[in-house]
């Protein structure tokens, strides 16, 4: 399963910084983030609940760049 989710966040390199964050959360695939639209989008492994996925994605992301948020 895909998801598209908004993001806020500073520059292209804090982005950079939630990508890889992102990717290294239990449960996800694989997970792309566009600085220039401000989205982050998920693909979730087989079987996974996106909401608890993203509530650690969310905390991981938090870990690298405080500033950062993820509309869910």
């Amino acid at each position: 399963m895909k998801k598209s989710y908004k993001i806020d966040v500073d520059c292209a390199n804090c982005a950079n910084k939630m990508e890889q964050a992102a990717c290294k959360t239990p449960g996800v695939a694989n997970a792309v983030v566009n600085f220039m639209t401000l989205k982050m989008n998920v693909e979730f492994e087989d079987g996974q609940d996106p909401k608890a996925v993203m509530q650690q994605v969310r905390a991981n992301c938090k870990k690298v760049e405080r500033d950062c948020e993820i509309f869910l």
